[in-house]
């Protein structure tokens, strides 16, 4: 066989890449297309809960004054980003202080 067939061969002979070697290749360069928006601030807000109330009773709140949530122990709080729902997740405790993990990610149709 020539030195021309035999690289034929071999260039055939190459494992084929997995789905998951194609998907890490893909976000390598997705990242690396973005890396220009990666110094953007971004106001993140993790939302427990809201209470509608009148002037009057804002005004006649104490420190001590529990303010009734719409939302229930254990349900998922919202995850803004720039005031667009962003996630779904839980509060966490990490080491004496509050976080958010996220549980559900939130794609939006873009229309």
């Amino acid at each position: 066989m020539s030195d021309e067939t035999e690289m034929k061969l071999n260039e055939f002979q190459s494992e084929p890449k997995t789905n998951a070697e194609d998907e890490q290749e893909n976000n390598l360069r997705v990242a690396a297309d973005l890396e220009s928006v990666f110094d953007i601030p971004v106001r993140v807000s993790a939302i427990l809960g809201r209470a509608r109330m009148e002037i009057n009773q804002l005004l006649k709140l104490n420190k001590g004054t529990v303010i009734e949530l719409d939302r229930k122990v254990g349900e998922a709080i919202d995850i803004y980003a720039n005031n667009r729902l962003i996630a779904r997740g839980e509060v966490v405790l990490i080491n004496q202080r509050l976080g958010v993990t996220m549980t559900e990610i939130i794609k939006t149709e873009k229309g």
